[in-house]
């Protein structure tokens, strides 16, 4: 059974910082790659960031300079630090997992990021 459990969301000022973790089970980590969707409420999932199982990574315009996601394949996580953080940065963020070839795609349950005064 494949699970991803999220960690690390919550209520951060304008300006702060947040880590976000994802681990894995169930699945042969080091194959997949990685990242994070968000949703805002009334818009629609986005992609963040995605690293792949050779470590390249790829980010939404909305968060280059600010985000950056890496992976530890012995330990099975996936984070993502966010500084600068804004409040349009607000949303439910989502870890996943995507397999090689047959792309099959495996969500984390979400975690909430709020960035508010």
């Amino acid at each position: 059974q494949v699970q991803l459990v999220e960690s690390g969301g919550g209520l951060v000022q304008p300006g702060g910082s947040l880590r976000l973790s994802c681990t894995a089970s169930g699945i042969i980590f080091g194959i997949y790659s990685m990242g994070w969707y968000r949703q805002a409420p009334g818009k629609q999932r986005e992609l963040v960031a995605v690293i792949t199982s050779g470590g390249s990574t790829n980010y939404a315009d909305s968060v280059k300079g600010r985000f950056a996601i890496s992976r530890d394949n012995a330990k099975k996580m996936v984070d993502l630090h966010m500084s600068s953080l804004k409040p349009e940065d607000t949303a439910v963020y989502y870890c996943y997992s995507r397999a090689p070839l047959t792309m099959t795609t495996y969500w984390g349950q979400g975690t909430q990021v709020t960035v508010s005064a």
